[in-house]
């Protein structure tokens, strides 16, 4: 059977979040409205500052709202715990970040692995192993971040998020800190797990070629949606 394209992954409505107090304050996120499907890839760009990590960091339960609502998975984010948020989480998001944030002081297969047993997971070893040799990392099972290239330890956070088969992957600047060949070859390695596997994938980037290869882009002004589906004005907000 084929999967309905209607299913709604990430539901947001009437979003809004201030970071910082009194003086410092800032509203990052004004009234947002967002519908993300199943399967799909979505891109969201915008300026620096303009508070799209800040958004992907909502979805992915890393910040909590102020008011309104921010739907994951079927799951209430907004209205759960914090150990509820996680759990949620450790199941069913994936997160791939610009600064790879691996623990330097365990191997790759024990960075794939040990979120898995945290969450939970039956062989975790045996399947961060698999996950490892899937992105193309079979010969460094044992190596420390600190031994890897930068493109060699975003595949390891890549096969990070992977292990628990999550339904959502969300990406911060994946190729953010990489050569442009390199960051080309995560891209792809990237959107041909999403595809292999119909996760659905949300990432942010300033790369206008990252953000065109994705389905449709959301483009982020001043804590705003300013395009929703409009592609060309989406990729001109990217600076």
């Amino acid at each position: 059977m084929s999967q309905s394209p209607a299913k709604s992954i990430v539901t947001l409505r009437q979003a809004n979040l201030t970071l910082g107090n009194g003086a410092s304050s800032v509203h990052v996120l004004k009234g947002i409205d967002i519908d993300i499907h199943q399967g799909e890839s979505v891109g969201i760009v915008g300026p620096s500052g303009s508070g799209k990590s800040t958004l992907l960091m909502v979805i992915a339960g890393l910040e909590r709202l102020d008011t309104g609502e921010v739907h994951v998975a079927g799951q209430a984010l907004h209205a759960l715990s914090e150990d509820a948020v996680a759990a949620v989480r450790g199941r069913s998001v994936g997160i791939v970040f610009q600064s790879f944030h691996l623990i330097p002081n365990m191997t790759a297969l024990e960075n794939v692995a040990v979120p898995l047993e945290l969450a939970g997971k039956a062989n975790a070893f045996e399947r961060a192993r698999a996950e490892l040799v899937a992105v193309g990392l079979g010969e460094r099972l044992t190596h420390y971040p600190g031994q890897l290239s930068g493109g060699e330890q975003q595949r390891v956070a890549i096969a990070r998020a992977l292990a628990p088969d999550p339904v959502l992957i969300v990406a911060d600047e994946p190729t953010g800190n990489l050569d442009g060949e390199t960051g080309r070859q995560i891209a792809d390695l990237l959107f041909a797990k999403q595809a292999e596997r119909g996760t659905t994938l949300l990432l942010v980037t300033h790369d206008p070629a990252l953000a065109e290869r994705c389905q449709r882009q959301i483009s982020v002004r001043s804590g705003r949606i300013v395009t929703g589906d409009d592609q060309h004005a989406a990729a001109k907000a990217i600076a």
